[in-house]
């Protein structure tokens, strides 16, 4: 039950601002016309949706206007308590920038680093939630290619774009180490929310979790020894709230859990964005960068593997740009060529200045966990195994993804 003493309760107040972190997206339900709230943090309830006629009012919403002056600019014939009692189902549904909202989230997030098992939050939606359909589902996948396994492999770079996207190609990837037996498998993959918390990663862009991570039928065992060391960088965390919704270690983890049968422990970490490399190139981000890579060196062993998992470019309108990705294919997958080569030599000095030219103008999202791990290990090579450019035309928007074993 909701405190309602928690809720907004004033004409005269301006009305709290809608949730900037939302998108507010269009949709029909038999044949209504609706407006669907996405929360990637989760925060909202799930699948919240109103009548899209309240499309002017929400505009209104925007932190500055009471509801008596709402009502005002409306000159409707509605009242004021029952605008009241609109704002406050938006408040109770968490998509208002209020305190409830703000006690609510908090309350996740605690409840979230005080576990000590990191679930799932794919299944059910991207794949199957259930243990036995799980398993049929990569499986399947993984059956449907034959890629060549290289002996001497000690990473892959792979993908974490929607499963059903990136089938192929993660096919590919990971049948191509599908005869490895590593003892530990240090994760490191690109975190895509840490950005909402500012101010708890504002130093730390290497995030670790000493948590029990899990998918449908399988939990792995985490090497908290190695990861205890890696905390003793300024550059590292285990405050680890970043890992609760995100997908990019997730998505990898559901295939060495039907790869692998053999005991192994995971290292679990996310790296949160570099962009402060493109202005100080030699400031206090490349300091963090150079110390966490020389940390993972010397803990390396013979039976550990590295698992990166990043996509490419993402452009297009979706992703804020002012035309559709169509557009600008070839210039695109250029410049994702020109990334790949400076990866498979492991240059992290030609990957940083590749980026800089145009301020990493394409997004692309593996940079800082593939050049983290490059920095650590320069001389190795790699073998491009698949690349792919995923045309979301009805979003006039673009991802491109591909794999490389080194």
């Amino acid at each position: 039950m909701i405190n309602e003493t928690l809720l907004f309760d004033s004409l005269s107040s301006p009305v709290p601002e809608l949730r900037h972190d939302l998108q507010v997206i269009p949709v029909q339900d038999n044949g209504r016309e609706l407006l669907y709230f996405h929360d990637s943090m989760g925060y909202a309830s799930p699948n919240f949706a109103i009548d899209r006629k309240t499309e002017p009012l929400l505009s209104l919403i925007t932190g500055r206007h009471s509801i008596n002056q709402i009502i005002s600019v409306l000159d409707s014939s509605i009242q004021p308590y029952d605008l009241l009692e609109f704002v406050q189902m938006l408040d109770e549904h968490r998509v208002l920038n209020t305190r409830h909202y703000h006690l609510f989230a908090n309350r996740i997030e605690k409840d979230f680093e005080s576990s000590t098992v990191r679930k799932p939050v794919l299944a059910g939606s991207s794949y199957p939630g259930e243990p036995e359909k799980m398993g049929e589902f990569i499986d399947a996948m993984l059956s449907d290619t034959q890629t060549s396994q290289h002996k001497a492999v000690k990473a892959l770079y792979a993908p974490h774009i929607d499963l059903r996207v990136g089938a192929k190609q993660y096919a590919a990837a990971f049948q191509s180490i599908r005869h490895l037996t590593p003892g530990r498998i240090v994760l490191i993959g690109t975190s895509h929310y840490a950005g909402y918390f500012p101010d708890q990663y504002e130093n730390t862009p290497f995030i670790g979790s000493n948590k029990q991570f899990s998918v449908p039928g399988h939990s792995f065992e985490t090497d908290t020894d190695f990861i205890q060391m890696l905390d003793e960088l300024d550059s590292f965390t285990l405050s680890d709230r970043a890992h609760r919704i995100e997908h990019s270690l997730e998505t990898h983890l559901l295939f060495i859990s039907r790869l692998w049968k053999h005991d192994y422990t995971v290292v679990p970490i996310l790296v949160s964005g570099f962009d402060e490399l493109f202005y100080h190139p030699e400031g206090a981000m490349a300091t963090s960068v150079k110390s966490f890579a020389e940390k993972l060196r010397e803990l390396d062993s013979d039976d550990t593997f590295y698992l990166i998992s990043g996509d490419l470019s993402h452009v297009g309108r979706k992703f804020g740009d002012p035309f559709p990705a169509s557009e600008r294919r070839q210039d695109v997958e250029e410049f994702d060529r020109h990334f790949i080569n400076y990866a498979l030599n492991a240059d992290h000095r030609g990957i940083l200045s590749h980026l800089s030219k145009a301020y990493d103008s394409t997004r692309i999202c593996g940079y800082p966990p593939l050049y983290s791990f490059l920095r650590a290990f320069p001389e190795l090579r790699g073998t491009e195994l698949n690349y792919h450019w995923w045309d979301e035309s009805e979003r006039e928007s673009a991802v491109s993804f591909g794999s490389i074993a080194y």
